[in-house]
């Protein structure tokens, strides 16, 4: 018979009194830290975990990205490869860049639907080339974010979806979910889903953002173009 610790180590199995990043099944948790100390000690595993993550907002350019930008930072600074599927807007080179992302291992995805954006995301993480994946789903039915999860889950690195408010109300397979309001300079996060207990209040995370000529955002103004070559289900391109 297997022994119930070595059960309990496994990531499939979610213990529901140990979810700070100290106790010790969540040390068996692969994650890669926010940068935030506040969100780090109330993650299990002290970071972002491996498998899908989605973070629920109401409206695009309130700080959805600032709270990832450290981790892509640290992840890009030691020649590790990230990826953007299928963005709303072209990632704004010059804050990414403010914000310590190396854009040498950034490639955006462009899929030309949601079904085609679905299949690109599963390829890239089975693929296991990336260590962050970040996508936006306006729409997602629960079997195709458990085909999602179960890639990212064997995969390297964590799968970050970006989705509506009225997303929270739906089941998810996700390992975590947040959600964020808007208060001034800083951030209000609600931790929706995590392993272990849940959180039941909210807490503030103080965000910074790059000062330029004009207010800048690591999304920029002019749309993605969705439009593939003939044929191809997606293009990749270096940003």
């Amino acid at each position: 018979m297997i022994p119930l610790e070595q059960i309990l180590q496994r990531q499939a199995v979610w213990r529901g009194g140990a979810a700070a990043a100290g106790l010790p099944s969540a040390r068996a948790v692969r994650a890669v830290r926010t940068g935030f100390a506040a969100l780090d000690a109330a993650l299990p595993g002290g970071g972002w975990p491996a498998g899908l993550v989605e973070v629920l907002h109401r409206a695009q350019g309130m700080g959805e990205l600032q709270i990832v930008l450290p981790a892509l930072a640290a992840l890009t600074s030691a020649g590790r490869r990230i990826a953007w599927l299928a963005p709303p807007h072209l990632p704004y080179a010059p804050a990414l860049r403010a914000a310590g992302v190396r854009l040498d291992c950034l490639t955006v995805v462009r899929a030309p639907g949601r079904r085609d954006a679905l299949w690109a995301a599963e390829q890239a993480l089975r693929a296991g080339t990336f260590h962050a994946l970040l996508l936006w789903l306006p729409r997602a039915s629960y079997p195709e974010l458990r085909r999602l999860a179960m890639a990212a889950q064997a995969g390297p690195g964590f799968a970050l979806a970006f989705r509506p408010p009225e997303a929270a109300g739906e089941a998810s397979p996700a390992v975590l979910r947040l959600a964020l309001e808007s208060e001034e300079k800083q951030l209000a996060i609600r931790i929706l889903k995590r392993r272990g207990q849940p959180l039941a209040a909210s807490f503030p995370l103080p965000i910074e953002r790059p000062v330029f000529e004009r207010p800048a955002h690591a999304l920029g103004r002019a749309p993605l173009s969705a439009t593939p070559a003939p044929g191809a289900r997606a293009r990749a391109c270096a940003a």
